[in-house]
């Protein structure tokens, strides 16, 4: 028996879950990398390898999602997610104090605790957007992608500030005690999110196992419809675009514009209030306009990769015209586009994901998340790496900056194109709630 579409209530219960894995993963992806670097003087690389790690470990994405499909029910698989990154994390800060210590055990610990971290964002995070892609209403689609996701960088933003109140002065005990308490307040925040949401406990999950076929054959199936394909390498190319300029933005406002540390990081803060306008947007333009279908979200998608790619190639003539360029306009124009197009692809991927048939979902949206990990992986190494490359073949840090934001624009571009053939091509409609 079908169960009814969610309402607004039920999208911001996940949307907490969605506040909590965030919240849980900036622990991993950016205090501890601090702590390594500064507190432990270990070497910058170890913290960057750990984290690639994790994004490694993502690829088991279809897994996690296809076990949801088999068992008719995600939310075992959310809190089983949940309880794995949460124990991943308290590992990691237990790893530090043998990375400190030079012991031997201390890289093998830390290289289970990100695999841990890896393996429980995989499991809840695919689960959480088969769930949402299966009993959300076409129409309300690209507002819950933006509710979702800015509900995620609410979680990051009020776990930074508690956690930076907190910590000082830093000793490890401090550390693991603060850490404990975040991650004891996202499980249960988790849990109040999805208990009872599918219509019984999440703890004795209904198993229905002859509903969906093997993983083998899912998986097949996934890739053999064109559109959904198509939409995997639109993921990989226009993440990958997204995230190459995550290690260069600051380096390039200090090297060209010579801003100070902290002007450097207010024009990231500028950047990410962008990118919040521009989910908002798309939350509530993209229900209004077009929210039904996947022809409507991705017309929302062409706009924010192109705009993404004019905003590159106006930073790519920011390196030639140096100080009097509007550094921050530019900058805000970037965020925007990129928060238009990474929303609108989220309420298309909900769309989509059932495109395949009930049972169907998770698999698919595992195969986009560990497209997504791949190129977030690849983007921030390929571009702080081309920085470096560049710098040495050319001599030049202009051409360097131009070049690799050059390189950006054109995969945007190349993105765009493949959102706008799918458009043209073969136009989805509503598809039946699961």
């Amino acid at each position: 028996m079908s169960l009814r579409p969610l309402g607004w209530f039920g999208i911001v219960r996940l949307g907490l879950v969605q506040s909590a894995i965030g919240a849980i993963v900036m622990l991993a992806t950016s205090l501890l990398n601090r702590v390594m670097v500064v507190e432990y003087a270990l070497p910058a690389a170890l913290p960057a390898a750990l984290v690639a790690w994790h994004y490694a470990v993502q690829l088991s994405r279809p897994a996690w999602g296809h076990g949801s499909d088999r068992g008719g029910r995600r939310t075992p698989w959310i809190l089983f997610g949940m309880a794995t990154l949460s124990v991943g994390v308290l590992m990691a800060i237990a790893a530090l104090g043998l990375l400190g210590a030079r012991s031997s055990g201390g890289l093998p610990l830390a290289i289970l605790a990100f695999a841990l971290i890896g393996a429980g964002v995989g499991a809840a995070g695919t689960s959480l957007l088969a769930l949402l892609a299966s009993r959300v209403a076409p129409e309300r689609r690209a507002a819950a992608a933006s509710i979702t996701w800015v509900m995620m960088i609410a979680g990051i933003v009020v776990t930074a500030g508690v956690v930076g109140a907190l910590i000082d002065p830093f000793s490890l005990q401090r550390l693991m005690v603060v850490a404990s308490g975040v991650v004891l307040a996202a499980f249960a925040v988790s849990l109040l999110g999805v208990v009872g949401i599918e219509g019984r406990s999440p703890i004795a999950p209904a198993i229905n196992r002859s509903a969906a076929p093997s993983f083998g054959i899912a998986l097949r199936e996934m890739l053999a419809d064109q559109d959904a394909f198509r939409f995997t390498i639109f993921v990989f190319l226009a993440m990958l675009a997204y995230s190459m300029q995550d290690l260069i933005l600051e380096p390039f406002a200090g090297l060209m514009f010579g801003l100070t540390p902290g002007e450097s990081t207010q024009l990231s803060g500028i950047q990410h209030a962008g990118v919040l306008a521009g989910m908002v947007l798309v939350g509530v333009g993209g229900s209004a306009f077009g929210g039904r279908s996947t022809v409507g979200m991705r017309r929302w998608i062409v706009g924010g990769c192109a705009g993404s790619a004019v905003a590159l190639a106006g930073l790519a003539l920011a390196a030639r015209f140096g100080a009097g360029w509007p550094l921050a306009a530019n900058v805000a124009a970037l965020g925007f586009a990129n928060g238009v197009f990474a929303v609108a692809a989220i309420g298309a991927m909900m769309t989509l994901a059932g495109a395949g048939g009930k049972n169907r979902e998770g698999v698919r949206m595992g195969v986009w998340g560990a497209a997504q990990a791949i190129a977030f992986g690849l983007g921030g190494l390929i571009g702080a790496v081309g920085v470096d490359v560049g710098r040495w073949l050319t001599g030049s840090t202009v051409d360097t900056f131009t070049i690799v934001f050059g390189i950006e624009a054109l995969l945007f571009l190349v993105a765009a194109s493949l959102a706008l053939r799918g458009v043209s091509r073969h136009p989805l409609t509503q598809h039946a709630l699961a």
